[in-house]
């Protein structure tokens, strides 16, 4: 047995050598699961040249000037990498690929609390589907208790910005401002599935401090909630007062009364698209156009290739 050292961590190399040459001989290592370097000399015997049995071993650990080589070498190992790699950190990794996935079927998914990290991400996913092609739909899926009014206005503007049809679509809960981003797709293309729920209510804060300070901030309170209120009513068409009234405490609804409420224009079942309100006659026929009943699990599921699932 050979042992390398570097400081107060050995390294351990045990060799099982067959003394038949053409005999594939079983090596074993035992090394911690980090970095390390180890001199040059300490690699190779100061004493005598390395013997055929040390050449075999360097030669299939393809072990070279140092002992850093040989973690170099084995970290590409697939068995290797599961075993030092941290379970968060892997969870990120193969969460990261999904997304990716979804991304080439132009699928943006906001699934948590929206703050100005999940904000960016969405916005810079949207600029990106769109200047790939500006004709074709981008579905954005929401899934969200809401967040951040500033993050949630810059992505609301965006998608109003953007030239390719956003068609927005909840499920399980979109309360809050993840609702104003519902409400924010594009007039008929904007969907929630059978059991979800929908909340909008006015912007809240917690005032403290001096009371100048007292006094600017809730003049910014009552500006943004002036601001919401013209942007609901923009986009189910009720009135400033009704918007205001419908704010004025958290209101809770179901689809049925999320369409009848404007915020959006159907419901998604297991076999179609109810819209359940009136539709512009020019949307309507770009809809019968590209979503019909036939389609929609298609128009929801990405279509990803076998060779591209891992």
């Amino acid at each position: 047995m050979s042992v390398l050292s570097s400081g107060s961590t050995p390294l351990k190399l045990a060799l099982c050598l067959s003394s038949s040459p053409s005999a594939k001989a079983p090596i074993h290592v035992e090394m911690p699961f980090r970095s390390f370097s180890v001199p040059a000399r300490a690699v190779t015997s100061p004493s005598s040249k390395p013997t055929s049995n040390d050449r075999a071993a360097r030669s299939a650990f393809g072990l070279r000037a140092n002992a850093s080589s040989l973690y170099s070498s084995t970290s590409s190992d697939p068995f290797f990498m599961a075993a030092s790699q941290a379970p968060a950190s892997a969870m990120r990794g193969a969460e990261a690929d999904v997304m990716g996935l979804l991304l080439r079927e132009r699928i943006v998914f906001l699934g948590s609390s929206l703050d100005d990290f999940v904000a960016d991400a969405i916005i810079s996913q949207l600029l990106l589907l769109d200047a790939q092609d500006p004709s074709s739909d981008i579905r954005l899926f929401i899934n969200s208790y809401g967040g951040s009014l500033s993050a949630a206005m810059a992505v609301f503007d965006i998608i109003q910005l953007i030239r390719a049809d956003v068609s927005t679509i909840a499920l399980g809960i979109s309360a809050s401002t993840s609702a104003i981003i519902l409400g924010g797709g594009t007039k008929g293309k904007r969907f929630a599935m059978p059991n979800t729920r929908i909340m909008i209510h006015q912007p809240l804060g917690g005032i403290s401090g001096r009371a100048i300070a007292v006094e600017v901030q809730a003049r910014e309170i009552m500006q943004n909630k002036d601001n919401l209120t013209r942007i609901i009513s923009s986009f189910t068409g009720r009135t400033y007062e009704q918007v205001l009234q419908d704010i004025d405490r958290d209101n809770f609804m179901s689809p049925i009364e999320g369409v009848e409420f404007g915020i959006i224009d159907g419901i998604i079942d297991r076999d179609l698209i109810i819209p359940l309100a009136p539709v512009p006659e020019r949307v309507r026929s770009k809809l019968s156009n590209e979503i019909t009943p036939e389609d929609v699990k298609k128009f929801l599921s990405p279509q990803i290739p076998d060779d591209e699932i891992y």
